[in-house]
């Protein structure tokens, strides 16, 4: 994703001559002596680190002299634990060891007794951060109040190694320099914390912004993958030249020899940003290792790690991250307190799972440091979902413009139910059914209507119902494990409208995919299930598993995002099935893929209107080169 101009290009400001060395190369043969030698020595004595074959290191190292200044024995957490210590080099282990007072066997992880309280710090090389067994310590740690959780990770032992060496740095007192950069959102910005947003993007480099600055913290809130943060025409770059290929990993564009998406001359490499403190508030800048997207090589966590940051906050999964979690943190960074703790205490109202993890030791509370912010939570206002209901939240709330085409037609049937409903239950039934028939007729009639404006422009704003109607819900406490179409376990929860024109959202997340399913109460369920690649110039097979809220006709469409439009075609585009409400049925879409198709990572979603319901679910694909 990153030319060779941009990467090789002098930082703006960095010091030629460091006035103090915080960190001290060595040879790998030389570590295990020099971290003794280290350990034994007074605070200010350089860390030993390995940048052998690591020209990337070698450059972190000169730019995190201008973050750091001289060293400092951290404060150890409760209990740490090694994944795969065996796999280590000798030297690494020993540098680790003195940052937990107490040391557990991994083997134990799956059943921590209750005694265990206190911040437990996982090591272990990138790969060993798997699904299992972090994803069970996450939902333990998460909203603990006397446990929480924290990793010292890399690409490999040396990336390791550095990452451990850097939590020894005692940033500059100097270095007072708050940023929030974010193409989501214009916050205020407050004394101390610089706000850059949308407007800030069209008027200046911020190319040169981020990497002429030092920062104590900054955060970067926008949109991408694992790979990348847009702020509008820049881009935070995950892309680690240094770093191996593996061919058989999904990459992005440039994997292929392809340009990057957005202008090259605007990327900046998050490796080359001298932060202590870098949050990285975008969904999955921070998969565990077999939920990633991409090669190690592109990720934006691991590019991170390899910088100067010595902590860096990055997203698991999914989140809905917005103005309150800005202004969250922006409390917590003026204060001192734990950014981590800020921003999950500030989606603990949306989210049953802790959305943001820790790399690098948590900061020790100083006197006057404020105790972390409580989760937030919301009363929840629970609603009756009818017809009736849909179409008082459709015409009662904002999520359409007033001079939509639907709104006519909307209020007419509105009419009509209001008056079916509030007939006396004495009267015939005949004239009951009458009503009956014609609602149902115009609800059919309105489906149609829906589905079509669907397919022909997926970014309609009746799709965008989950977000507008969970930020005005709260969290239902009741979560429930279910199995995500790609295997892996999920959550299900759902999110209670606060207001009666607040319809609640029933929603599916797995770590691997995010937002699996969405669907008001009472719609259609949906899961979509197909191959995870398709050849340049193939065919993608999709199987949409419907269960109908009710026995009736229920319209089905696929599509793809704006980026991927041209160069597919889908079959069919809008279908019409009987559908049960007692047994799940399949419909199979056909989604061709152009020759030309850049390889890359895409997704498709497939929704189902039934009763001016609309249901969705995506699953995420990858369109490969050509084979032979």
């Amino acid at each position: 994703m990153q030319p060779a101009d941009t990467r090789r290009r002098p930082t703006p400001g960095l010091p030629t001559q460091p006035s103090a060395a915080t960190f001290r190369p060595v040879d790998p043969d030389q570590l295990p002596t020099a971290v003794a030698d280290f350990l034994g020595a007074p605070d200010g004595t350089p860390v030993p680190v390995v940048v052998t074959g690591r020209p990337d290191l070698a450059e972190s190292i000169a730019l995190a002299e201008a973050v750091y200044e001289g060293t400092q024995r951290p404060a150890p957490v409760d209990h740490g634990v090694v994944l795969a210590p065996e796999e280590l080099p000798d030297g690494v282990l020993a540098l680790a060891r003195p940052l937990a007072r107490t040391w557990l066997d991994a083997g134990d992880l799956d059943r921590l007794p209750p005694e265990r309280r206190g911040t437990l710090l996982v090591v272990g090389t990138y790969d060993r951060l798997r699904l299992d067994p972090l994803r069970p310590l996450l939902l333990a740690t998460y909203r603990a109040e006397e446990r929480s959780l924290c990793v010292l990770s890399g690409r490999d032992p040396y990336s390791l190694l550095w990452h451990v060496a850097k939590q020894y740095a005692r940033t500059d007192p100097r270095l007072t320099r708050l940023g929030l950069f974010t193409d989501t959102d214009r916050p205020t910005p407050t004394e101390d914390v610089r706000v850059y947003d949308d407007r800030s993007f069209e008027r200046l480099d911020i190319q040169a912004e981020i990497l002429g600055s030092r920062w104590r913290r900054v955060v970067f809130q926008g949109h991408g993958k694992d790979d990348s943060v847009n702020l509008g025409e820049f881009t935070i770059c995950g892309l680690n030249s240094a770093a191996p290929r593996d061919e058989r990993l999904l990459g992005p564009r440039c994997a292929y020899g392809l340009p990057c998406y957005k202008p090259e001359d605007k990327l900046v490499p998050l490796n080359r940003v001298r932060a202590a403190e870098v949050v990285l508030s975008a969904c999955n800048s921070g998969p565990l290792a077999d939920l990633a997207l991409y090669d190690p090589r592109y990720q934006l966590m691991l590019n991170a790690l390899d910088g100067p940051a010595r902590t860096v906050v990055s997203a698991v999964s999914v989140h809905d991250s917005d103005r309150p979690e800005n202004a969250s943190w922006m409390r917590a960074a003026h204060s001192g307190t734990d950014s981590v703790a800020a921003l999950n205490a500030s989606l603990a109202g949306s989210h049953p799972y802790p959305a943001f993890l820790r790399f690098g030791l948590p900061e020790p509370a100083g006197p006057g440091t404020p105790a972390p912010p409580p989760p937030s939570d919301h009363r929840p206002d629970p609603l009756l979902l009818t017809v009736g209901h849909r179409l008082t939240a459709l015409l009662a709330g904002e999520l359409l413009p007033h001079n939509h085409p639907l709104r006519p037609r909307l209020a007419k049937l509105a009419r009509k139910t209001d008056l079916w409903v509030a007939r006396p239950t004495h009267q015939a039934d005949r004239s009951g059914a009458e009503i009956r028939t014609s609602l149902e007729a115009d609800l059919q009639s309105l489906d149609h209507v829906v589905a079509r404006q669907v397919t022909e422009d997926p970014e309609t704003e009746l799709m965008n119902y989950p977000a507008h109607f969970g930020d005005r819900s709260s969290l239902d406490p009741d979560v429930r494990e279910v199995v995500c179409h790609c295997g892996r376990p999920a959550q299900r929860f759902v999110r209670r409208g606060l207001l009666p024109h607040v319809l609640d959202t029933v929603c599916v997340v797995c770590m691997r995919c995010g937002d699996v399913t969405f669907r008001v109460p009472d719609a259609p369920e949906l899961l979509a299930y197909a191959a995870d690649e398709v050849e340049q110039g193939g065919v993608l097979e999709v199987r949409a598993e419907l269960t109908a809220a009710r026995p009736g006709p229920v319209r089905l469409g696929l599509f793809v995002p704006t980026y991927l439009r041209a160069d597919t075609t889908v079959e069919p585009a809008l279908t019409k099935v009987k559908g049960s409400d007692r047994r799940p049925r399949d419909v199979v879409f056909r989604v061709r893929v152009a020759p030309h198709t850049a390889p890359q990572a895409y997704y498709f979603t497939v929704f189902a209107v039934q009763d001016l319901a609309v249901s969705t679910a995506r699953r995420h694909f990858g369109v490969v080169p050509r084979r032979g």
